[in-house]
C-alpha cells in the first residue's frame, strides 16, 4: 500500500481559497497512492483561534465540493484532515472528511478531545462522541485528531472496532515535537498498528509548528519522517503486518482492563 501523507504549511497571510486551491493541487500530484492525507485545520490554523468562526463552514461546504473533486480526479483514498465545521444548530465543531477514490464521502469524524483547557478549541468547539473507522479495500483505518494522541483509551476502542492504520492529521506546535514522535510510536506499539500521523509546517497565529510528520509500523520502527518545511512524505508499507504482528505477539490478547 502506497501513501502520501501532505504536511502543507499553513502560513499567515494567505486566503483560505488559496490554500483549497493548494492543497487541492498537491492532493492531484499523489495520483498512483492509495490513501492521501492532509493535517488538521489546514484550512485556517489549528491555533488561529480568532479565524475559527469566520471561516467555519457546513459539512458540505467549499472544502468538501474542492477535497471530493481532488480525490475523484486523483483516484485516491484521501483523509482531507479537518476544517472547522459549524453544525446546523450553530455548533463549531473540528471534523475530519474522508473520501473515496470516486469522490464520495466515506466518513466523517469530529474530534473527540479538544485542546486548549479554559480557552480556544476547548471552549470554541463541541465535543465530538463517535469514534469512527473506515474500510479501505488493504486496511481499515482508525480516525483521531492531533490532541487525541495523548488519550490511549481512544486508540484502544478503534483497535476494538477493527482499525489496523490509525490515522492522525494534526497542527502539533513545534515546541512540543518530541512528545508528537513519542506518542505517535506508542499508540503504534501498543496498539501493533500502522500509524501515519500528519502534521503542518509553517507558523500561524505566531505558533511555530512541529512538522515532521511520521509514519510508524506495528513494532515502532521510524518507516519514514518529514523535515520541518512543507513537504510530501510517501511510504510504502505492507498493511498484511498487522496481522502477522499479533499473531507473533499477542499482546492484544492479554488485555484485563
Amino acid at each position: 500500500m502506497r501513501a502520501s501523507v501532505i504536511q502543507i504549511a499553513v502560513d499567515e497571510g494567505e486566503s483560505v481559497e488559496s490554500r483549497r486551491r493548494r492543497a487541492a493541487a498537491l492532493v492531484r500530484e499523489q495520483a498512483g497512492a492509495d490513501l492521501v492525507v492532509l493535517p488538521e485545520l489546514w484550512t485556517t490554523g489549528a491555533f488561529a483561534f480568532e479565524e475559527f468562526g469566520s471561516a467555519a463552514e457546513p459539512l458540505e461546504g467549499p472544502t468538501h465540493e474542492v477535497m471530493a473533486k481532488a480525490a475523484s480526479e486523483a483516484g485516491v483514498w484521501l483523509h482531507a484532515g479537518s476544517i472547522p465545521e459549524r453544525a446546523p444548530d450553530g455548533t463549531l465543531y473540528n471534523t475530519s472528511l474522508v473520501f473515496s477514490p470516486s469522490g464520495e464521502r466515506a466518513a466523517s469524524y469530529r474530534k473527540i478531545h479538544r485542546f486548549g483547557f479554559d480557552k480556544g478549541e476547548a471552549v470554541l468547539m463541541g465535543r465530538g462522541e463517535d469514534l469512527v473507522t473506515v474500510r479501505l479495500p488493504e486496511t481499515t483505518l482508525g480516525l483521531a485528531t492531533c490532541y487525541d494522541l495523548r488519550f490511549p483509551e481512544l486508540f484502544r476502542g478503534l483497535v476494538d472496532a477493527g482499525a489496523e492504520t490509525l490515522v492522525i492529521p494534526a497542527g502539533w506546535p513545534e515546541r512540543r515535537r518530541d512528545h508528537w514522535t513519542l506518542l505517535a510510536r506508542a499508540r503504534a506499539v501498543e496498539n501493533q498498528a500502522f500509524v501515519l500521523a500528519c502534521g503542518t509546517a509553517g507558523t500561524h497565529a505566531r505558533v511555530p509548528q512541529a512538522g515532521h510528520s511520521i509514519v510508524v509500523d506495528p513494532w515502532g520502527q521510524v518507516l519514514a519522517e518529514a523535515g520541518a518545511g512543507e513537504e510530501v512524505l510517501t511510504v510504502e508499507f505492507d498493511p498484511g503486518k498487522v496481522a502477522v504482528t499479533r499473531e507473533q505477539f499477542p499482546a492484544l490478547k492479554d488485555r484485563v482492563l
